[in-house]
């Protein structure tokens, strides 16, 4: 009687197996669940199916084996366009790539060992030499296919030919298990990881001399007591390749500069999450991530805050870049993505928000910003929501800074700057206190009609969008002021070190700005956070990591801050270096706050201005919002006209009093990150920006 033993499936019955999706950043042959297949070409060997987007993490993971680490190269690739089969088999497909492990297959053992007429002889498998591998060629036979499959685009078939890490005889021939390889480079993995290149790249783009990385890297494989895996055997060619390889990159890949953004696209796919061609209807979208951003969104981002930054086409350039900020745990922004549009910011240019998202819940399902804060009064909130699953807020540093610096530059009178600047400050939140904001701008005007300079830009530069700034701030959440000088600190960075070398450019090309963006700016803040986290090279530090004001207003003590809750209209704080000296900020704990130390006169924000609007929120003596302040003052004017009738004031103190309580409930919600989304047919400008009850004095 046959026995009843579960049969091996046929290959057509390939597509109804389960598809594997293990929950790890990366993963190995260990984590899925392998069958072999009965007939076909592929007969015996194990198969598995995983989403085709998840083949980079298979493998990396593969790549790590503890016993073999390894790393697997492209052997051969192959490629077919959809359409281009009539009746395609079932393990047909659109693409087809043969991994190999780099100790194979050829075996160049003996004859390296050997002398004379032995180091000429050829490896059995007929193949050549391969130039620059011929010395950790050690005959091994472990490979792998994937095919993207014809009939299912999105899912990947990996066929494991031979699973094990050894030669034509059976035995190890690398790792731990290989007892020649024991004490050689030959024990670990064949090249040195993505992380220590992408760390001595770093380092050779900021400009730390060939020397200094061999002895700084010498001094970290001493500190842990000698070589343990092929990093520790970095030696001074390997730094000196690299080296070569910074010199004779060139951001001009083709003389076309169309041609030459395409051909980087193509080299650099893998840090490419979205690119759209510049066509007669749609702009050119092209969005930018290393995998050490992604990895820096992944830490930084879930339930935190992350911030655009947004620099505006100008009649020197005439695309637009987004960059996306999360902050450490010191309050330093970080640059975790970069989008570069050929068209204001708009409907079409958000396209890759999903693609993004998308990109980061195959790391992480679980991943969730608490808040995106917007700086650009056109974006469509509706889509950010839909795409990252939370909170829009309205950043007004932008306005801030270019108000301040405008004013700073065309008005000399300090007591005069300071009084416009909180004028113009309110004209954004004319729609909330009910006065329109073509009045506003006109009273505005009116009464400031001799500084000729500033209303002169005013009325040339903002006046024309200034309805638009205002609807905004009527639909949209004002964020904090905390978060502004983290972003002023990476906008200045940003101009130092790209922009301005850009408007320099004379041809003003888009691959210029990729290549600086993506090679010395990226390094910079790789630099920096090798800098937070080990502790080496601190005199190297960049002089704008020290210039965060969020960071330093933090340290700044509470005693420092002399304020009278009788009279809001002006703070003092004592500066830290000399306790003789005394800053002045005036309308504390505005966003439009003006302090007259040297940093803020050049129109940045500065750490007195941050602690003081910190410390009003804490003591509740003043919101940091503006808006907040108009609220304010509508109570204040009801207070004023109490109502006569009994009935009515029953029935308005109990309408109060529950919405006392359903304010309270929302700043809970609001501070745990679970304030969810409003309607689109709520009434914004009722409902957004509600604050607690302010205390009276």
């Amino acid at each position: 009687m046959k026995d009843h033993e579960a049969k091996m499936p046929r290959m057509e019955d390939i597509l109804s197996l389960p598809v594997q999706d293990p929950p790890y950043a990366e993963f190995s042959a260990a984590h899925l669940n392998w069958v072999k297949v009965e007939g076909g070409r592929q007969g015996g060997d194990d198969i598995a199916l995983i989403p085709f987007a998840r083949v980079d993490d298979f493998v990396k993971g593969e790549s790590s084996n503890a016993e073999c680490p390894a790393r697997f190269r492209v052997e051969s690739r192959r490629k077919r366009l959809e359409g281009s089969l009539n009746k395609p088999r079932v393990d047909g497909y659109l693409e087809y790539t043969l991994y190999w492990c780099s100790y194979g297959p050829e075996d160049y053992r003996d004859s390296e060992s050997g002398i004379g007429e032995n180091s000429s002889i050829k490896p059995a498998s007929g193949k050549g030499s391969r130039p620059g591998r011929r010395h950790m060629m050690r005959g091994c036979l472990c490979h792998f296919t994937v095919k993207r499959l014809y009939n299912r685009p999105l899912l990947a078939l990996i066929i494991f030919n031979q699973r094990n890490h050894v030669d034509k005889t059976g035995a190890p021939c690398h790792g731990v298990l290989d007892q020649e390889a024991v004490g050689t480079r030959a024990m670990y993995a064949p090249r040195i990881s993505e992380e220590l290149r992408q760390k001595v790249m770093s380092m050779l783009h900021v400009g730390i001399s060939l020397d200094m990385i061999i002895q700084h890297h010498m001094e970290q494989v001493q500190r842990h007591g000698g070589p343990h895996n092929r990093d520790d055997f970095l030696t001074r060619n390997d730094v000196r390749n690299m080296e070569r390889i910074i010199h004779k990159l060139s951001h001009e890949l083709h003389a076309n500069d169309k041609c030459s953004v395409m051909i980087w696209v193509q080299r650099h796919h893998k840090h490419v999450f979205h690119f759209q061609e510049n066509s007669g209807s749609e702009p050119l979208i092209l969005g930018i991530q290393s995998d050490w951003q992604l990895q820096k969104m992944l830490r930084y981002g879930h339930n935190a805050s992350i911030a655009f930054h947004s620099a505006y086409n100008s009649k020197k350039f005439e695309f637009a870049l987004c960059s996306l900020l999360v902050f450490d745990s010191s309050q330093n922004p970080i640059p975790i993505a970069w989008v570069i549009t050929s068209s204001s910011p708009g409907p079409s240019t958000y396209k890759w928000m999903l693609t993004l998202v998308e990109r980061i819940h195959q790391k992480d399902p679980r991943w969730r910003p608490c808040a995106i804060l917007v700086d650009d009064p056109s974006v469509e909130a509706s889509v950010i929501r839909e795409a990252f699953q939370c909170r829009v807020l309205l950043s007004l540093w932008h306005v801030r800074r270019c108000w301040l610096k405008s004013l700073l530059k065309n008005c000399s009178n300090f007591d005069v700057q300071r009084e416009m600047f909180k004028h113009v400050g309110r004209i954004l939140y004319s729609s909330k206190s009910g006065q329109n904001v073509v009045d506003a701008a006109e009273e505005f005007m009116q009464i400031y009609v001799d500084q000729r300079a500033f209303l002169e830009h005013f009325r040339y530069k903002w006046l024309p969008k200034i309805e638009l700034w205002v609807n905004c701030v009527r639909t949209l959440p004002v964020a904090n002021q905390e978060p502004y000088a983290s972003i002023e600190v990476y906008h200045l960075r940003l101009k130092s070190k790209v922009l301005n070398l850009l408007y320099a450019n004379s041809h003003q090309r888009l691959d210029f700005l990729i290549h600086t963006l993506t090679t010395q700016f990226h390094s910079l803040y790789w630099f920096d956070q090798y800098i937070a986290e080990t502790g080496h090279f601190e005199y190297l530090r960049d002089r704008y990591v020290s210039t965060n004001s969020w960071y330093q207003a933090v340290h700044i003590p509470d005693v420092d801050v002399l304020l009278h809750e009788e009279n809001l209209e002006f703070a003092k704080v004592v500066s830290q270096a000399d306790s003789t000296v005394e800053y002045t900020i005036w309308n504390p704990g505005s966003e439009f706050a003006l302090c007259d130390c040297s940093w803020s006169r050049l129109g940045n924000i500065c750490k007195h201005v941050i602690k003081v609007a910190i410390f009003c929120r804490s003591r509740q003596v003043a919101r940091p919002l503006l808006a907040a302040q108009v609220y304010r003052q509508v109570l204040l004017s009801l207070l004023e006209n109490m109502p006569d009738d009994p009935l009515v004031l029953e029935h308005a103190i109990s309408h109060v009093t529950r919405l006392q309580q359903d304010i309270k409930s929302l700043e809970e919600l609001s501070n745990s990150g679970l304030l969810q989304p409003l309607p689109t047919d709520t009434n914004f400008q009722m409902l957004d920006n509600l604050q607690p009850f302010p205390r009276f004095h």
